[in-house]
Parts: C-alpha cells; sequence; structure tokens
C-alpha cells in the first residue's frame, strides 16, 4: 500500500486556491499509483472533460502557479527541474470523478482514503471557525465594552470640566484649581467673595487683565491692601456690596463659576466648584452683576 495514505498524510496534500481546497496531480498519480504518472492522470481528464467541469477540476493559470509554489513550496517554478508544466488540481469532487475513472489496482481504497481526509480537514476548518468567530465576538464585546468605558470616561471628564469637588485637605489642590479659571480670563475677571482678604490680591497680580472684586466692607481686604496694590500693578477695582451670600466668579463677562466656599478658605473644608451652563441664567446674573459695579 503507498507509504503516504494515512489520513494525516493525505491532509498534508490538500491546499487551498481560489477559495476551495483541492489537490495536486501529481500528488494524485502517486496515491492512486498511475503507471505514467501525471499524463495517466491529465489523458484520463482530457478523454472525459464532461465530467469534469471547472468547479471540479481546473489547471492553475502562470500568476495563481507561481503563487502557489512559492507559498507551499518556498520556490519557483523554474527551481522544480525539467520542463515545466502549470499543474492542474481537483476539488473532493473531482477526485471522486478521477477515482471512477481510473483503473488501479488502490483506486478504491485511496479515494475512501481521501474522501476521509478531506472530511476530517473541512471539521478542522470548521472548528477553527468556529473559535475564530468566538474569539472575533468577544473582540467585539470587548469594543463595545471598552466604546462604554470611553464614553463613560468622556462623561466623567465633560462632568468634571462643569463640575469638580475638593475635600478636606485638598487646600494645594483648590486653590490651584481657582489660579487656573482665572486664567481663562482674556479682558477682565470678576469675583465676588465676601471674605477676600490679601490671597486674593496675590492670586491676581500677575494676570494681565482688569480685576474687579465685590467684597463686603469693612472686611478682611482693607482700603490700605488696595491702595498699596494698585500703586505697582493698578489692575484692579473694588466693590464693596454684601448682598452675595455665595462665592462667584465671572471670566470675561461670558463664563459664571459657583465657588462653594470663599477663596482663603478653599480646601480645609469640602466644597464645590460648578461651571454654569444655562446661557438664560448666566446672562442675567451678569447682567444684574455689571449693574453693581457701574
Amino acid at each position: 500500500m503507498n507509504e503516504i495514505l494515512e489520513k494525516d498524510k493525505i491532509e498534508n496534500l490538500i491546499y487551498e486556491i481560489r477559495g476551495k481546497q483541492v489537490m495536486l496531480d501529481s500528488d494524485l498519480a502517486k496515491l492512486y499509483e498511475c503507471k505514467n504518472g501525471t499524463k495517466e492522470v491529465n489523458q484520463a481528464v482530457r478523454n472525459n472533460m464532461a465530467k469534469f467541469p471547472e468547479r471540479f477540476s481546473w489547471k492553475l493559470s502562470d500568476d495563481e502557479c507561481k503563487d502557489f509554489l512559492v507559498k507551499n513550496f518556498d520556490q519557483k517554478k523554474e527551481t522544480r527541474g525539467g520542463r515545466y508544466k502549470n499543474p492542474r488540481v481537483f476539488t473532493e469532487q473531482g477526485v471522486a470523478m478521477l477515482a471512477t475513472i481510473l483503473k488501479t489496482k488502490v483506486a478504491t481504497e485511496v479515494s475512501i482514503a481521501i474522501m476521509d481526509a478531506f472530511v476530517a480537514l473541512r471539521h478542522y476548518i470548521g472548528r477553527n471557525e468556529y473559535r475564530l468567530s468566538n474569539i472575533e465576538t468577544k473582540i467585539i464585546e470587548h469594543d463595545s465594552e471598552i466604546k462604554i468605558l470611553q464614553k463613560s470616561f468622556e462623561k466623567f471628564d465633560e462632568n468634571k470640566k462643569y463640575n469638580e469637588t475638593f475635600y478636606n485637605g485638598q487646600i494645594y489642590d483648590a486653590y490651584s484649581k481657582i489660579i487656573e479659571i482665572f486664567r481663562k480670563s482674556k479682558k477682565d475677571l470678576i469675583i465676588i467673595d465676601r471674605y477676600a482678604d490679601k490671597v486674593v490680591l496675590d492670586m491676581v497680580k500677575n494676570l494681565k487683565v482688569k480685576v474687579t472684586i465685590i467684597t463686603k466692607e469693612n472686611g478682611l481686604l482693607t482700603k490700605r491692601d488696595i491702595e498699596k496694590y494698585n500703586k505697582q500693578y493698578d489692575n484692579l477695582k473694588v466693590v464693596y456690596k454684601d448682598n452675595f451670600h455665595d462665592r462667584y466668579f465671572i471670566i470675561d463677562k461670558r463664563e459664571v463659576y459657583h465657588c462653594g466656599a470663599s477663596i482663603n478658605h478653599a480646601g480645609s473644608r469640602t466644597f464645590s466648584i460648578n461651571k454654569w451652563k444655562d446661557k438664560i441664567v448666566k446672562k442675567e446674573f451678569i447682567h444684574k452683576v455689571n449693574t453693581i459695579i457701574k
């Protein structure tokens, strides 16, 4: 019996071309123990062309042949020796048809072994396609989860952009955030804080904008502090009004921030800084503040 008849060895002789599993005429000639080799196989096809439509068997084109040999044998056709002709390949149906025509001693047994090899290969491919399908499904699921997480992070970042909370002891973080907000101003900055003191002056002294502070009279920010400050920086206006309970920052008459703590106590207790979104509310608030400043 042919030494390569074992199923696992036959499977190694099945290749994929044009998306189909096929076998070479030369390998089939060896398996069927054809005395005249490939010539006998091709002669059988020529004598029975009606039984071998192209979906059963075809000759490789030059491009197919070159690609097939390089991919599967790591060599070009010129290195295979002798006069070379493009091989003919047979699908599973083509192999079965060929077995009915060839009259060799081993034809029946070999045909069964070859059919078993094709079936085993299909099962193998099917299992791997199933595994790949599961992997692809998992990847899609993970991608969906990642997108959900990304949206959550984006939502978190968006919320953080408008709402930020500082806990007991986060004094420097709170101080740094307030300075960050102040530095957004390009033309003018309005600070409303009943307990504003010299800490506020230290925070705004390097800003190249007009600064207005609304605070209560006889509070922590004295007239002497203001006079000395303006002698050097000359960008500060202080308005004494005690009709604001909460703290607010107005940037360039466009953005409004609500601050839950006085600037000089920021971070000593838990508080939040919120950026207002409602345009109508902002516009009305800024208008009222402007009437006070004027």
